[in-house]
C-alpha cells in the first residue's frame, strides 16, 4: 500500500491546494456538528425541561446558524473533493494509457484486450479511492472523531474514558478482515478482466462464432469466468457484511454502557438529562467516523489489488525510447540500410533474424519474400523501430534509427500494415490522420491518387461518412485504398508495405495495384509479401528464410536460377514441382520449402521419400 501510494501521489501535483481546502472544510464541518450537539444539550436542559419558550429562541437560532454554515462548508468541500478526485482519475488514466501506447507489440500479444480494458477502468478508479478519496475520507473521519471525543471528555471525562476503552475493538476487527478482503478483491478484479476479455473476443469473432455454431462453447467460456467472479464477489460481500455486523454489536455495547452509567449518574444528581443526551449524541456521532476509519482501511486494502495490476503494467519497460541526444539531421533522402542485424523476440526460443544485411536506395522497390515464419514481418518492426536489433544496426541515410526521436522517425517511415487500420470516424478523419491538420484539398488529392475519390463521393455523406473496421459500407479493397490515401498524404521518403494485398480477392487486389504504384513512385519502398504479382516491377527481390537472406536478384534472374524463389513462385501459381522421386502439388500456405531440400508438412519435415498422403 505504501509503495502504491508513493507511486501515484505525484499525480496529485496541482490538486493539492484544493485537497487542503477540502480538509479545512472537513474541520469546519466537524466543528459545526460538535457545536450543534452542545446546543442540543443546552436546549434540552433549559427549554425542554423547564418548558420555557423564551429559553428556546436563542439556542435555536444559534443552532440554525451553525447548521447553515455547516451545510455551505460541506457543499463547498464535497464539490471540490469531487472535482479533485475526477481530475486525478483523468490524469492517472492518461498516464497509464500513454505508457501502454509505448509498449512493444509482444506485450499486447501476451495480454488479453479485455483484461487491459478492465485495468484502465475499474483498477484505476480503485487507485483513486486509495490515494485521493481515502485521504479526504480519513481526514474527515479523524477530525470528526477528535472533536466529538474532545467534547465528550469535556462533558464527563470519566464516563468518556470508560466508554472509549472499547474503541480498539474497531481496529482489531478491521485488521482481522483486511488480509482476506485483499485476497478476494484481487481474485475479483482478475475475474472481472477475464469476463471483459471473453466478451470482447467473442464479439470480435462473431462471424467465427456463428459460422461454426460456437454459441454454446462461448457461453461456457463466459460462464466459467463469471463463476470465478461470482465466488469472489459473494465472498467479498460476506466479509464486508460480517465486519459491519460485528461493529454494530460493538457499538450497541458501548451505547448501552453509556445509558446505564448515565442513568446511575442522573439518579445521584451528578449529571443532567441534557448532558446525558448530548454525551450519547457525541458517541452516536463518534462511532461512525471511527467505524469509517476502520472501513476505509478495508476499502484501501481492497484497492491495493487494483494498484498492483496497474503497477504491473507501469513496470513493463518500452522496447525503445527516445535518444538522449537526438540527431539534428534534415529530412532524409531515404537510403535504408540493415547492417548485420540479429533479433530475438522477448521470450522466444529461436532468433527471428540472424545477421541480416541489405540496402535500399531512394526510388527503389525491394520485395522481401519467403515462407511463413521466415522473419519478413520482423523487418518492418525494425524499420519502424518497434524494436531495436539485438546486434547490428538499422540506418536511415547513414544515421542509426535509435538516434532519431521516435515521432520524427515515424514521419520519415510510413507503414502500410497487413491489417487495414480504420478509425471509428469519418472518411475525412481517417485520411487526415496521415498528416494532422491537412487541408480538405490535400485530403481529396490523396484520395484521388489512391483511386478512392469516386467511391467516397458515392457514400451517403461523402467524405463525412462515418466508417469503422467492421463497416458494411466499404469493401476490403476500398478500406485498403483509404489506407493508401492516408500514406499518400503522409508523404514520407520511406514506405514499408506489409502484405498490402492480403485478404483481398483477385479483382480487389488488381484495383489497389495501380494506386500502390503511384504511392511507391520516387520513394524508397520495401514491400514484405508472399504475393509475387508485383515482383516483376521490383528492382530487387530478397528471399528470406530462417532470418537470413538466402537469395537476392531480379525476378527474371531468380526464376532462371531455379532456387528457393523459383519454388515459391511456382507454389503460388499452383505448379507441380518434380522433386525426382515425388511430385508434390505445392500450396504456399501449406507447404513451405526450406533451404535444406526438404518440405514442411503440418509442422514436420517432409523428405523426398515421404508423402503426406501415405
Amino acid at each position: 500500500m505504501r509503495i502504491a501510494f508513493r507511486r501515484f501521489w505525484p499525480l496529485t501535483k496541482g490538486l493539492r491546494h484544493r485537497l487542503l481546502i477540502v480538509w479545512l472544510c472537513t474541520v469546519v464541518a466537524a466543528l459545526a456538528e460538535t457545536e450543534a450537539i452542545l446546543l442540543f444539550g443546552d436546549l434540552t436542559d433549559h427549554a425542554l425541561r423547564q418548558g420555557s419558550l423564551s429559553a428556546f429562541w436563542v439556542p435555536a437560532l444559534k443552532w440554525l446558524g451553525v447548521a447553515i454554515v455547516g451545510a455551505v462548508v460541506a457543499y463547498v468541500g464535497n464539490s471540490l473533493a469531487a472535482w479533485a478526485t475526477e481530475r486525478f482519475v483523468m490524469r492517472l488514466r492518461e498516464h497509464v494509457f500513454d505508457h501502454v501506447q509505448k509498449l512493444p507489440p509482444h506485450f499486447f500479444q501476451r495480454h488479453r484486450q479485455g483484461d487491459l480494458l478492465s485495468r484502465l477502468t475499474g483498477d484505476i478508479e480503485a487507485i483513486e479511492t486509495m490515494v485521493v478519496s481515502g485521504l479526504v475520507g480519513a481526514a474527515s473521519a479523524v477530525f470528526s472523531a477528535l472533536f466529538y471525543a474532545a467534547a465528550a471528555f469535556w462533558l464527563r471525562w470519566d464516563l468518556a474514558a470508560a466508554t472509549f476503552v472499547l474503541a480498539p475493538l474497531f481496529w482489531l476487527a478491521a485488521r482481522r478482515f483486511s488480509g482476506s478482503l485483499r485476497d478476494v478483491s484481487r481474485a475479483g478484479r482478475v475475474a472481472d478482466g477475464a469476463i471483459t476479455s471473453v466478451v470482447e473476443e467473442s464479439l470480435g469473432n462473431i462471424v467465427l462464432t456463428q459460422a461454426y455454431d460456437r454459441r454454446d462453447a462461448e457461453r461456457r467460456r463466459l460462464h466459467e469466468e463469471a463463476m470465478a467472479w461470482f465466488r469472489a464477489s459473494v465472498r467479498s460481500t460476506r466479509l464486508n457484511e460480517a465486519y459491519e455486523q460485528l461493529v454494530q454489536v460493538i457499538e450497541t455495547v458501548c451505547v448501552l454502557a453509556v445509558i446505564g452509567i448515565g442513568a446511575w449518574e442522573i439518579s445521584t444528581g451528578r449529571m443532567t438529562l441534557g448532558q446525558l443526551l448530548a454525551f450519547a449524541a457525541f458517541l452516536g456521532y463518534l462511532y461512525p467516523p471511527v467505524r469509517g476509519l476502520a472501513q476505509l482501511g478495508l476499502t484501501v486494502t481492497a484497492a491495493t489489488a487494483g494498484a498492483e495490476r496497474i503497477v504491473e503494467i507501469l513496470d513493463v519497460r518500452p522496447a525503445v525510447t527516445d535518444p538522449r541526444r537526438p540527431t539534428d539531421a534534415r529530412r532524409p533522402d531515404g537510403t535504408v540500410e540493415i547492417r548485420a542485424a540479429s533479433f530475438r523476440y522477448p521470450g522466444a526460443d529461436t532468433p527471428a533474424l540472424k545477421n541480416l544485411s541489405f540496402t535500399v536506395h531512394p526510388g527503389e522497390l525491394v520485395i522481401v519474400t519467403g515462407p511463413s515464419g521466415a522473419g519478413k514481418s520482423t523487418v518492418s518492426k525494425l524499420l519502424l523501430r518497434f524494436y531495436d536489433p539485438d546486434a547490428g544496426d538499422v540506418l536511415l541515410d547513414g544515421v542509426p534509427l535509435r538516434d532519431f526521436p521516435l515521432a520524427r522517425l515515424r514521419e520519415y517511415v510510413t507503414l502500410l500494415p497487413q491489417e487495414t487500420l480504420v478509425l471509428h470516424d469519418t472518411v475525412r478523419a481517417n485520411i487526415a490522420c496521415g498528416r494532422p491538420g491537412a487541408s480538405d484539398h490535400a485530403i481529396e488529392q490523396a484520395a484521388r491518387a489512391a483511386d478512392a475519390h469516386d467511391f467516397i463521393t458515392a457514400l451517403p455523406d461523402g467524405y463525412d461518412t462515418r466508417v469503422d473496421p467492421n463497416s458494411a459500407r466499404l469493401s476490403g479493397g476500398q478500406l485498403q485504398r483509404l489506407a493508401i490515401a492516408r500514406a499518400v498524404l503522409r508523404d514520407a521518403p520511406v514506405l514499408v508495405l506489409d502484405e498490402p494485398t492480403t485478404g483481398l480477392d483477385a479483382m480487389a487486389a488488381r484495383r489497389v495495384v495501380k494506386p500502390l504504384r503511384r504511392l511507391m513512385a520516387g520513394r524508397t519502398t520495401i514491400m514484405i509479401t508472399h504475393d509475387l504479382n508485383l515482383a516483376p516491377d521490383a528492382d530487387r527481390i530478397l528471399v528470406v528464410d530462417r532470418g537470413r537472406v538466402v537469395e537476392t536478384g531480379r525476378h527474371e534472374e531468380l526464376l532462371a536460377w531455379g532456387g528457393a524463389y523459383a519454388r515459391l513462385h511456382g507454389s503460388q501459381n499452383n505448379a507441380v514441382m518434380d522433386t525426382g522421386e515425388l511430385r508434390l502439388p505445392l500450396s504456399y500456405d501449406t507447404y513451405a520449402y526450406d533451404t535444406y531440400d526438404t518440405y514442411a508438412y503440418q509442422g514436420r519435415p517432409l523428405f523426398r521419400d515421404e508423402s503426406p498422403w501415405g
